[in-house]
This record gives structure tokens, C-alpha cells and sequence, in this order.
């Protein structure tokens, strides 16, 4: 299991700005896909951005422009900026690696945009 501590949520006004933080455990940090995902209630979890070990990211559509993903290998953290953000951002965001499947999902940190 790779341990996995997500921070920095909160609530913002619409047009504001956040940055989440995931704490990662573990040596392999550096060489894992990460990814930031979301569910709202009565929705799906899906994926919003992932950053690869070389860098490399890629986002869903509805948060491109708005959101960068980043990562500390140092640090084993990997950060989600999120900035103009929207009522329809509001959920709960994680963090997890699709190089460990069987790996739980933490605990979250709640993102609510309302004015």
C-alpha cells in the first residue's frame, strides 16, 4: 500500500484559487504515475489530472487552463493548483497512482466554490 495524505481543500469563492497537496509513503514515489481525481456527491469518481514520472500531464477537458498538477519528488508530494475555480469543482479530491490498482483511496480533502 502506498500511504497517501491529501491536504489543502477548503471553501472559495467562484474565480478563486487553491492548491492541494498529496503526501505520498514510499521509495517508488518518483517512478508512479500520479493523478488528482474528484467525486461530487452521487457521481462517479473520475480522474482530473495525472502527471507521469518524466512530467509529463494531461487533464480532463473540463479543467484545462484552469488546474496544473505538479510533483516534488524530493518531497515524495504532488500538488494540484487549482485557480478560477467553479461551483461545478465542488468534491472531494484524491490522489492515488493507477501503478498500484489495488491501492486504497484516502481520506480526501472537500473543495466547495459557492459564493
Amino acid at each position: 500500500q502506498v500511504q497517501l495524505v491529501e491536504s489543502g481543500g477548503g471553501l472559495v469563492q467562484p474565480g478563486g484559487s487553491l492548491r492541494l497537496s498529496c503526501a505520498a509513503s514510499g521509495s517508488n514515489f518518483s517512478i508512479y504515475v500520479m493523478g488528482w481525481y474528484r467525486q461530487a456527491p452521487g457521481k462517479q469518481r473520475e480522474l482530473v489530472a495525472a502527471i507521469t514520472s518524466g512530467g509529463g500531464t494531461n487533464y480532463a477537458d473540463s479543467v484545462k487552463g484552469r488546474f496544473t498538477i505538479s510533483r516534488d519528488n524530493a518531497k515524495n508530494t504532488v500538488y494540484l493548483q487549482m485557480n478560477s475555480l467553479k461551483p461545478e469543482d465542488t468534491a472531494v479530491y484524491y490522489c492515488n497512482t493507477p501503478n498500484r490498482p489495488k491501492n486504497s483511496w484516502g481520506q480526501g480533502t472537500q473543495v466547495t466554490v459557492s459564493s
